[in-house]
């Protein structure tokens, strides 16, 4: 066994990301490269992965699981290729997505001499037949069957719920425990579940890497706990220091009620939060943990639930996340790149253009810029951001409870509120696209100058590219209010660069 998983030359695995950008792939490409393997990354947004403490030691490539083309170059020359993406949430073809992009995968992965494929999908409950699961799971069990038909050696590994700080499952269950002292609940707060901390889900992707070349099946993967979600809760508000909830369940609220009111209660939409709650509709607990002959256990054994929770509520209360569920895309959001000002021939573009002088240093203007959003709000109107926010919630959109991964810094590719970073130069630019569900694309600029006198500048710019007459309706039909959001937003930015550089001498 001492030569598990090492290659031909006996050199480390050269290791393929897909879904760096996301919560699991974020966090495994710094622990294979800790292990001593070689990563590179295959994402839609290189770009995206650049301010990551790790960027400087994968190498990033762009492509798409769905294009063959992009996979195969990405693949060229790799050993483990981890399979971490999936097509939930694109519409009501993302099984057949799902399907495609699997096929792909695995189709180039053996015509690149691939050693192993890994991948992350879902525990699927014992006893139940695969037409009677959620979407979700079906298409997660699906695409595990295909990868391990490939003819590549892969690894299916099959988590139910993962708790870890920024998780959509720790979320989850975070803000329904802290945020209702007492709950109506649907009866799947009864069903037996077996969570995994993302520490161990991420101890044995890396581990996986290292299989015999005859290993070609699933495992199931989870912690030493079987609880029931009411449990979790009541585990969760014992740890919190929270005063003792009271969980009603109740046998009316199908997953489509449930996931709206876990939408509305909690940051994570409901187009996500359906699928975590169908899969809690059946018990999942492992079958077999058979893992354990190929991936050995720490001395310490596993992480145990109430370990997992309190090391998840210490990152959080640190702030010290480094990706959360939000880290991906949110699916159907715009992704086209912000038109150039000059030449863009892409049609209507509206622009709203606010400038102020501002009697701070930019070092001080540029730090009340790049904590804006979350706690710190949006400087100017907040009902009509809180109602744009309930809004959005209320048709499907994320709102603005997804806050902020860091409250001081930013990088390319966080989610902030309803927008999400696109372009940052720190101390001089911050762009964001919106997410929330609109009939257009639009952009919010932020620049930090100096005019030819030197004195400090802030610069912001509103953009919009209508589609359809939609569009445009909806952008006459709220630019009366502009004045007071996007005026009052500049306005209030630059008082309160102001008020910090008055600080020091206030305190002298």
């Amino acid at each position: 066994m001492g030569a598990i998983g090492m290659t031909d030359d006996d050199r480390p695995p050269r290791c393929l990301v897909t879904g760096a950008t996301g919560y699991l792939g974020g966090r495994l490409v710094p622990e294979l490269l800790a292990a001593g393997y070689s990563v590179r990354c295959l994402a839609r947004s290189p770009g995206k992965l650049r301010d990551h403490p790790w960027a400087g030691q994968a190498e990033a490539v762009r492509g798409d699981v769905t294009d063959e083309e992009s996979v195969r170059a990405a693949m060229e020359g790799m050993d483990v290729a981890y399979y971490l993406v999936h097509a939930l949430g694109t519409g009501r073809g993302f099984e057949e997505t799902d399907r495609r992009a699997a096929r792909i995968f695995g189709e180039q992965a053996r015509a690149a001499g691939i050693r192993r494929i890994v991948y992350l999908g879902g525990l699927s409950p014992s006893g139940v037949p695969e037409h009677a699961l959620s979407p979700h799971l079906r298409s997660r069990a699906e695409v595990g069957r295909i990868l391990l038909a490939s003819g590549v050696p892969t690894a299916v590994l099959r988590a139910a719920v993962i708790i870890g700080s920024g998780s959509a499952s720790f979320e989850m269950l975070r803000y329904l425990t802290e945020r209702l002292p007492v709950m109506v609940t649907p009866s799947w707060v009864r069903t037996r579940i077996q969570p995994i901390a993302v520490r161990d889900v991420l101890r044995l992707l890396v581990g996986c890497a290292r299989l015999p070349c005859d290993v070609n099946r699933a495992f199931d993967i989870g912690g030493p706990d079987v609880v029931t979600y009411e449990e979790m809760m009541r585990r969760y508000a014992a740890i919190a220091r929270l005063p003792k909830r009271v969980i009603l369940p109740v046998p009316l609220l199908t997953p489509r009620l449930s996931s709206l009111w876990v939408g509305l209660v909690t940051p994570v939409p409901g187009a996500l939060a359906r699928p975590l709650v169908e899969s809690l509709k059946h018990e999942v607990v492992c079958a077999e943990q058979d893992i354990v002959r190929y991936v050995l256990d720490p001395p310490e054994g596993p992480v145990t639930l109430d370990r997992a929770i309190r090391l998840a509520l210490r990152r959080v209360q640190d702030a010290d996340v480094a990706t959360r569920w939000s880290s991906a895309s949110t699916p159907r959001a715009p992704s086209d790149p912000l038109p150039t000002d000059p030449d863009w021939a892409g049609g209507s573009l509206y622009t709203d253009h606010r400038e102020r002088t501002v009697a701070a240093s930019p070092q001080e203007l540029w730090r009340v810029v790049e904590a804006i959003g979350g706690e710190n709000g949006w400087y100017s109107s907040p009902l009509a951001w809180s109602l744009r926010g309930w809004l959005d919630t209320l048709v499907g959109g994320v709102g603005l409870r997804r806050g902020r991964r860091d409250a001081i810094r930013l990088r390319v590719g966080d989610s902030l509120d309803f927008w999400r970073v696109e372009e940052i130069e720190p101390g001089r630019l911050l762009r964001l696209r919106a997410e929330m569900r609109l009939p257009g694309l639009a952009w919010l600029e932020m620049a930090v100058d100096r005019d030819p006198q030197g004195r400090t500048v802030y610069r912001q710019r509103a953009l919009f590219h209508p589609h359809g007459l939609a569009g445009h309706a909806y952008w006459w039909g709220v630019a009366p209010f502009h004045a007071a959001v996007f005026g009052g937003m500049a306005r209030n930015i630059a008082t309160a660069a102001e008020s910090a550089a008055l600080e020091p001498a206030r305190t002298h």
